[in-house]
């Protein structure tokens, strides 16, 4: 998975990096700090797979890996290019998902490009820009397929009917959501344009130091409220206080997160509120010398999971053996599991279940 952390210049998007990675990306104040992305890849944790290894004892495990990519400022006029916005929000279209951090702190020497602090007003400048950004991609697709549909080709008129409710939708100021039963060839031709208004988004909440104090309570409450309203998820931080954990001993970090009110390190939130917005599951691989964590979002099928993996499970896919982690280890391991009848044959089909522990068998 891939995170891009997005959002106005200078309210703390490499501050938080840091915080998540301690990476030490640069983070200074002024803005476009960050011209080429920072990128960090960090292990997602998954308290099943030491169990999975201490019964088939592999040379190498390997956690599912999860990548953030701090990305600079986007500024109001981005779509148009102001502030290099062109080449920022190209970045954004390569992520999974988006986090959009939202300034709600009070620092005199860390000026604020829109002048006073307002959450509500920053989020809308750049959902705003998303969409402008949208719509300049979607009339560049379109003009091209005018001119194939005016030859009478059917497929490049269905699709062009396709995108003029699309952008219809964003003209309006809506997200367009595509359905499990969208159509093969316009699912094809969407993930080809990869709209930035239609990625995920976590609302991160970069707050001041006080957790009581007056601004934070206010912009808190706000950003929750705008996250409520377009139904995702609001994650509270104080990136500044997090980032500086990490040169801590444990026990003054646990300490000062408890001061700040929050149950785990901005890292383990992240994660967990990440792999709730993009709705993942994780299964698991035993073959070889390596066991490894693999994440997939819900609803995905065995094929296109085995091609995670390799393209060639994908590609030559046959079938797949399968068994729940809670039976696996029951069993500790496949013997008795093949004995007791828990080790399914599954088809191209099969909707990988969060646990499952997956055999792929597939041609040469």
């Amino acid at each position: 998975m891939e995170v891009g952390i997005v959002g106005l210049p200078n309210v703390g998007k490499s501050t938080l990096f840091n915080a998540l990675s301690q990476a030490r990306a640069a983070a200074s104040n002024y803005p476009y700090c960050t011209i080429e992305p920072n990128v960090a890849v960090v292990e997602v944790k998954d308290s099943r797979l030491p169990e999975i290894a201490g019964i088939v004892k592999p040379e190498k495990v390997t956690h599912p890996m999860l990548r953030f990519v701090d990305i600079a400022g986007l500024p109001r006029g981005a779509s148009t290019g102001e502030g290099l916005g062109n080449m920022f929000l190209s970045h954004v279209r390569n992520v999974d998902a988006i986090a959009h951090v939202l300034r709600g702190f009070e620092d005199t020497s860390v000026v604020h490009v829109e002048g006073e602090i307002d959450p509500l007003r920053d989020l809308e400048i750049v959902e705003t820009e998303l969409f402008l950004s949208d719509v300049q991609i979607l009339d560049r697709r379109t003009e091209k397929l005018k001119k194939t549909a005016r030859t009478g080709d059917q497929h490049a008129q269905k699709e062009l009917d396709f995108l003029s409710g699309v952008r219809s939708l964003l003209n309006d100021g809506k997200r367009f959501k595509p359905g499990d039963d969208l159509d093969p060839e316009l699912a094809a031709a969407l993930d080809e344009i990869n709209l930035l208004s239609s990625k995920p988004v976590l609302l991160v909440a970069n707050i001041g130091e006080e957790p009581s104090a007056e601004l934070t309570v206010r912009c808190r409450g706000i950003i929750e409220e705008a996250a409520r309203a377009r139904n995702t998820v609001c994650l509270p931080v104080s990136a500044k206080i997090e980032a500086e954990i990490g040169d801590l001993e444990p026990e003054e970090g646990t300490m000062l997160l408890k001061e700040l009110e929050f149950d785990q390190g901005a890292l383990d939130r992240f994660v967990r509120a990440c792999y709730d917005l993009l709705e993942v599951v994780t299964f698991f691989t035993i073959k070889g010398a390596e066991t490894r964590g693999w994440t997939v979002k819900r609803g995905t099928a065995v094929r296109e999971a085995a091609g995670k993996i390799h393209s060639d499970m994908r590609d030559k896919f046959i079938r797949a053996e399968v068994i729940s982690f809670a039976d696996f280890t029951a069993c500790r391991g496949m013997s008795l599991a093949r004995d007791k009848g828990l080790v399914r044959t599954e088809g191209k089909h099969y909707i990988v279940e969060d646990g499952d522990i997956v055999l792929v068998r597939f041609g040469k």
